[in-house]
């Protein structure tokens, strides 16, 4: 099997979150380039099962969180921009433990990438139905959240590519309908991280 191109409509836009899990650094304009997707709209829908977050509320107590990250929906008339960069056979072991219970789909029909012509598949990660249950179920008892964290690493990455970009993402994405809550974790990973944590 040869490799595959991924599509990182999310953390992955930011290449260091992205070359973090492959072990290597992802060079834009050789093996990390924008791209967009037709027939798919992006949206916080993904209910984290690995990990959950925490917060201290005013009365002193702590809250516990469903941390919820960004997925993809179908959608016909919709199109979802971002990147795609080159993954090696042997590193999709890992991509595909980091997007654990997404489905790794092809899109390669229905995918552009802006500047460049790439040859070999595209693919993308689409949640499962499971993921999403767990953040309709956690939303609907007032237990999920955004991770401040995780919101400002993903607008980070898009407004690194440029303001229309970030402007274009934002406009793109529906505005979640949990709180974004800056929360702990007993670990951030390292693809999580943005410009200034420690």
């Amino acid at each position: 099997m040869s490799g595959v191109w991924v599509f990182g409509y999310g953390s992955l836009v930011s290449p260091a979150s992205f070359g973090h899990t492959l072990g290597r650094a992802l060079l834009p304009g050789v093996d990390f380039h924008e791209a967009e997707v037709a027939g798919y709209g992006r949206r916080w829908n993904y209910g984290v099962a690995s990990m959950r977050g925490e917060s201290d509320e005013p009365d002193g107590s702590v809250r516990a969180w469903t941390i919820v990250a960004l997925g993809v929906v179908a959608s016909s008339d919709e199109t979802v921009n971002g990147v795609i960069g080159w993954v090696e056979p042997h590193e999709l072991v890992a991509l595909d433990q980091r997007e654990q219970q997404y489905d790794r789909v092809d899109v390669t029909d229905l995918a552009t990438v802006h500047g460049v012509r790439v040859d070999g598949p595209i693919v993308t990660y689409v949640p499962r139905r499971e993921p999403q249950e767990r953040y309709e179920t956690a939303r609907d008892r007032g237990e999920a959240a955004v991770e401040q964290r995780y919101w400002d690493l993903v607008d980070g990455a898009f407004a690194d590519l440029g303001a229309d970009r970030r402007e274009r993402y934002r406009a793109t994405t529906p505005d979640p309908d949990i709180p974004i809550v800056a929360m702990r974790r007993d670990s951030v990973p390292m693809r999580h991280r943005v410009r200034g944590d420690d």
